[in-house]
């Protein structure tokens, strides 16, 4: 709406037009109607205005500078606006107020002659709008903004039959207004499988998210493909969580009864419902980004480990989130002068008391700064990781002053005195290591990325013409409100710079002025602070890319503020300064390396990678230019990638090398039996083990930082890996301090369960050990393993569908004494090729990922494989996954059985193995064939194809139940190849699956890149994710 069209309406205080003396019910309530005018601020008449005229919405008021009376005897007033400002004036009349209608009709205006009433005001709305195309001016609607319905978190709506909705979308925004789209993909109603039995196995998880935190509390970010590709606006989904402990259970009774407790040093303290917020204070919707204070830490943790996780480059997200301005609340309780700090409280448990933090009150009262009090995001209810029903969202800080689950607000004359407030994202000394930090309390008291190209991908030069270019695209923020105002590209190490393209989407909503009754009112019209992220492209010549070492990207923001070469470390790795404004521009440039391989192709490698060994220590995962230039005694903190470089790194620089950590206790010798580990005892102190060593966790529930049952999902377990992979150097050696004893009678690193079940090998908690027996070529890179069990008659009991964990310990040569020893543990899950009747052994079908040019470390699991000789063991553990097919027609899918008709089965190099074990099931089901089986497999090469002479027999002998395809991407292809080439296509799909339908599924098993272009395709052709596709 242009301004031109703003109604306004002139008012007398006398006539008070929202009370006049034909409406006043009483004497009494007239004066408290005008005493309310006479001394109101900006909150307090958008407060009451609505209450009488649900049509009109106050924007500004005058009021008289003198004495405030209402009729003053001088003509200065002064003006005040909504984003907080003000400004002398001589209006024409007196104490005018400024107000337009709530919906988006004809404006009406009254001439400075006319003497306004409610009467004329009403009509003039009523004529001046079409009502029949906005039956929200209808006067049974004529009220307030309302919550979406359900007002419930959509991922448990979906799943939940009492609601009866099957998808919960949100409501769209006109497509005129140019803004932005609101995804709307399907929230993930899905239990993780990692998070059953857990404190948080109620709350539905992408499993795209990477986990950082092992099994509990949830802190996870998506990969940075995946986040860049859903543009400006991020689904909920792959919004990045932050937890620190168990995320509360709010059903929908709380929900519906939730109140914000004001109290504290204010004049009219409250407790406010989410009905009160939402019809006493303008409801707005404002696009957010939030960004944790460790976005990018896992590049300082390969150069010496901080207290932090080792979040990557996808640690920020952009959502709209409607709620109410909190400046305008604190206006309606009146904060005393003596109030310096607000204090904000979230509802969760943790061992330390609620989370919580705290803002300046002169910051919280200050409209621009834009923090609001939300219930809702991208148009929906927030999910419950994001803090349903209702959190604090304070755009331009870091992440962790955004209190989720908000219950309480307090107004005080200091800051807050929650635990995490002072322990948390605060910047420390360079020289200050991490753990001298934890252990003196005294110390507590710009950022940009390259998304594409990405990491670990491959660009083919050879047929390109020779001015061809390659598009590099990434993100910028500045933090703090600020605008990042030039992206700079260098690919010579920073001697030559050129401009980026940089693109705001956020100046959209700068250029909207729209009401919804759901999201509110869309105004930024008056705001020029920036709260969101903004993305840059540029395009570069192959032929400099070619030439190149390395491409960089740098930032300045619009106060001059360059993002420096090198990095600060600091022993907890934020970006926070001391007024904890986020200022990411204390981040060093991001670097991509280039390497030139054969046949012309380039070769791009981020700092570090997210991709997980297994789904348990994804922050840990190494990989990328850093370690690799770690792993070779250069300094990762100062890399030099100048082309005239003899190595791309000075000299190695430790900033100190840490001992040996000692996480036994001196003095204890006693020795734990497996018997003991299991015994009831055991379990209620969960006692666990960490390299052979057994711990007492009872002893430290109440301290905690991930609450009590981050231990006891551990208990009777090896948490060796876990343990390792989330703690701090410090914290590993406070584990000495509950040492008990040491695990005898099994090997060092072995989980102990409850014993074994009716004779079969596996265990869910139990490593078990077995030993090589045989080593079968099959292709050029593949081999088959196989391992002796126990007993030569024992059946491993493996229901089919479902997969074994397998770790082993890589072998490393020690140069110094010249003979092969144990390296570091590494683990995978993995679908044996075993026949159905396969008693006293599992046959393992590994595709070996060799150290090339491409991937110089190779495969860090299969390499471990390839190095095992007869005689060697390795430890399995299981069975896993959340698919299994019973027979008879029936698969278990998350546990809820269904009749399959039609089932398709899609793989791609090694995993056929999975795929296999399902057509084994189907094809020999001794009560007889009642699915019938498609199977479309793609390799690069014919030789490729992994068991394809059982696939071919199987289709000839199956025929009428059975068709197989295959498809090949490499060339040259075979003389008379009669099948498809080239990746999988939605053509593809529709030719070799069967037809979408309720009694029909699809199982994928490949490389990651495979199953989710193949997820998005079968959306595309009528299948639907996740309740129709399986991702083994």
């Amino acid at each position: 709406m242009s301004a031109a069209n703003v109604p306004t309406i002139w008012l007398e205080p006398l006539n008070l037009v929202i009370c006049s003396a034909a409406e006043r019910r009483s004497e009494r309530n007239y004066r408290w109607m005008s005493t309310i005018l006479m001394r109101s601020t900006l909150p307090m008449v958008q407060a009451v205005v609505p209450a009488i005229y649900p049509s009109l919405y106050v924007t500004s008021i005058f009021q008289n500078t003198h004495n405030h009376c209402l009729r003053p005897r001088i003509n200065t007033y002064r003006h005040i606006r909504p984003n907080g400002g003000s400004r002398e004036v001589k209006p024409t009349r007196l104490d005018m107020v400024f107000a337009w209608s709530r919906y988006d009709h004809k404006a009406w205006v009254s001439s400075p002659d006319e003497r306004p009433t409610p009467e004329n005001i009403s009509r003039a709305i009523s004529v001046d709008s079409d009502t029949r195309q906005n039956p929200l001016l209808s006067s049974d609607r004529m009220d307030v903004v309302q919550l979406p319905t359900p007002f419930y978190p959509p991922s448990l709506v979906q799943q939940n039959p009492v609601y009866g909705v099957r998808r919960v979308a949100p409501r769209g925004l006109p497509s005129s207004l140019g803004l932005p789209p609101i995804p709307d993909k399907e929230a993930n109603s899905e239990i993780d499988p990692r998070d059953s039995g857990g404190p948080d196995g109620w709350i539905p998880r992408d499993s795209r998210l990477v986990r950082l935190t092992g099994k509990h509390p949830f802190n996870a970010e998506a990969n940075l493909r995946d986040l860049y590709a859903q543009g400006f606006i991020t689904p909920s989904n792959l919004f990045y969580v932050r937890n620190h402990g168990p995320v509360p259970f709010i059903d929908q009774n709380k929900a519906n009864e939730w109140t914000v407790k004001f109290h504290g040093l204010c004049s009219n303290p409250k407790t406010l419902s989410l009905a009160d917020l939402r019809t006493m204070f303008r409801v707005v919707t404002i696009p957010i980004t939030i960004v944790c204070a460790g976005n990018r830490r896992k590049e300082q943790n390969v150069v010496q480990k901080s207290l932090g996780f080792a979040w990557g480059p996808g640690v920020l997200s952009t959502a709209l989130f409607t709620g109410v301005y909190l400046a305008d609340v604190l206006d309606f309780i009146q904060p005393t002068r003596q109030a310096k700090h607000v204090i904000f409280e979230g509802c969760d448990d943790l061992p330390n008391g609620p989370y919580g933090t705290s803002q300046l009150t002169s910051w919280a009262r200050d409209k621009r700064k834009g923090m609001i009090l939300a219930w809702a995001m991208n148009g929906l209810p927030l999910e419950p990781d994001h803090g349903f029903p209702l959190r604090l969202v304070v755009p331009a800080q870091v992440g962790g002053r955004s209190v989720k689950w908000l219950s309480r607000i307090e107004l005080s004359t200091i800051e807050s005195q929650h635990h995490l407030h002072f322990y948390d994202n605060k910047v420390l000394p360079m020289a200050l290591g991490a753990d001298q930090a934890r252990a003196e309390k005294k110390w507590w008291y710009d950022r940009n990325t390259i998304a594409c190209p990405d990491h670990d991908e491959i660009l083919e030069t050879a047929d390109l013409p020779q001015d061809a270019t390659y598009t590099l695209k990434g993100y910028a923020y500045a933090g703090g409100g600020r605008r990042v105002t030039r992206v700079e590209i260098s690919s010579d190490d920073g001697t030559t710079w050129n401009l980026a393209n940089v693109d705001y989407p956020e100046d959209r909503f700068r250029e909207v002025v729209y009401f919804d009754p759901v999201y509110g009112n869309l105004d930024m019209t008056d705001s020029d602070t920036c709260f969101c992220w903004c993305f840059w492209s540029f395009d570069i010549e192959i032929s400099v890319l070619k030439a190149s070492e390395a491409i960089m990207v740098r930032c300045m923001d619009e106060s001059i503020a360059l993002q420096p070469r090198d990095m600060y470390w600091n022993a907890n790795a934020t970006v926070v300064e001391p007024a904890e404004v986020l200022r990411v521009f204390e981040i060093r440039w991001f670097r991509v390396c280039i390497q030139q391989l054969e046949g012309g192709k380039l070769r791009f490698e981020h700092p570090t990678s997210k991709f997980p060994v297994h789904p348990f220590v994804a922050g840990t995962q190494p990989g990328g230019w850093m370690q690799r230039l770690k792993d070779e005694g250069l300094d990762p903190a100062k890399p030099n990638f100048s082309a005239d470089s003899a190595k791309p790194s000075t000299p190695k620089k430790e900033l100190s090398k840490p001992a040996e950590i000692i996480m036994t206790k001196e003095g204890v010798d006693r020795k734990i039996s497996i018997e003991e580990l299991a015994s009831p005892v055991a379990k209620e102190q969960a006692w666990f083990v960490v390299r052979g060593e057994v711990y007492n966790g009872s002893r430290f529930f109440n301290d905690h930082p991930g609450n009590a049952e981050s231990i006891k999902l551990v208990a009777g377990e090896d948490a060796t890996e876990d343990f390792l992979a989330i703690h701090s150097l410090n914290a590993q050696r406070q584990l000495a301090d509950f040492h008990i004893g040491t695990l005898v009678g099994a090997h060092s690193s072995k989980e102990v369960g409850d014993g074994e079940a009716s004779g079969s090998f596996l265990q869910p908690k139990t490593w078990k050990p077995v030993r090589l027996s045989r080593i079968e070529d099959v292709s050029k890179d593949a081999k088959v393993f196989r391992f002796q069990l126990t007993s030569a008659e024992q059946e491993l009991g493996l229901p089919f569908g479902q997969h074994v964990y397998v770790r082993l310990r890589r072998k490393v040569t020690n140069k110094e004494r010249g003979e092969i020893v144990q390296g570091e543990l590494v683990q995978r899950a993995y679908t044996p090729l075993s026949e159905r009747n396969a008693k006293g052994f599992i046959d393992l079908l590994i595709k070996i990922y060799y150290p090339s040019a491409e991937f110089p470390q190779g495969g860090r699991m299969t390499v471990g494989f390839s190095q095992l000789v007869v005689g060697d063991s390795v430890e399995l553990k299981g069975p896993i996954g959340h698919f299994i097919w019973k027979g008879n027609g029936i698969a278990s899918l998350h546990g809820e059985e269904r009749r399959i008709a039609e089932i398709g089965l899609i793989c791609g190099g090694s995993g056929v193995t999975p795929i296999l074990q399902v057509l084994r099931a189907i094809l020999t089901d001794p009560t007889g064939l009642h699915t019938k089986v498609w199977v479309l497999d793609v390799n690069r090469y014919l030789d490729d194809i992994l068991c394809r002479e059982e696939l071919d027999r199987l289709a000839l002998e199956h025929g009428p139940h059975f068709k197989l395809h295959y498809s090949l991407t490499g060339k040259p292809l075979p003389d008379d190849w009669p099948y498809s080439t080239g990746r999988i296509t939605d053509e593809m799909l529709v030719s070799h699956l069967p037809v979408p339908g309720t009694d029909a599924l699809v199982c994928v098993c490949g490389p990651p890149q495979m199953e989710e272009s193949v997820k998005a395709a079968l959306k595309r052709t009528g299948w639907e994710p996740p309740k129709q596709v399986v991702l083994f």
